[in-house]
């Protein structure tokens, strides 16, 4: 009697342990779309808008909080922290960052570009983006994101 309820226990032990994964190793976890724990890359995720996009149309971007991050190196590096959230699974990140203007303004566009032709789900994709800006000459700047004054610094 005692055989069975050992073999029943062992198929039950055996059900319950986790299972194994098969997870590649060569990409970095922030590589996942929604990995909040994930500190901020130094590399930009979000590509610079390209001539291809020119098919897909425009959308917004919904920003929950910009920050401004200055590396200690020599010249001062500069990025930009953005977190928010995507109209669509399907819309991709973009952002365009102008030169420092006369008065030295650093602009920069956040969009979203997506396929008007694909069906997608109706639900808001968030992101943490954290977008490399340089170096710049000694001076103070003011940087602006969608129209909005984010930062004053000094380079």
């Amino acid at each position: 009697m005692k055989q069975p309820l050992y073999a029943l226990l062992v198929v039950l032990l055996t059900a319950c342990a986790p299972v194994a994964r098969n997870i590649p190793t060569d990409k970095p976890a922030t590589d996942h779309p929604v990995n909040r724990n994930a500190a901020p890359t130094p590399q930009p995720s979000a590509p610079p808008p390209r001539s291809t996009d020119s098919n897909r149309m425009r959308g917004a971007v919904y920003l929950d909080s910009t920050n401004l991050l200055t590396m200690e190196s020599f010249p001062l590096q500069f990025a930009l922290v953005l977190k928010g959230n995507l109209p669509t699974p399907c819309h991709k990140l973009k952002v365009a960052v102008s030169p420092p203007d006369a008065q030295n303004k650093i602009v920069v566009d956040a969009y979203s570009v997506f396929d008007p032709n694909v069906i997608c789900a109706q639900a808001l994709q968030p992101f943490a983006e954290n977008f490399p800006l340089g170096s710049f000459p000694t001076g103070h700047y003011v940087l602006w994101v969608n129209g909005k004054q984010v930062a004053e610094f000094d380079a």
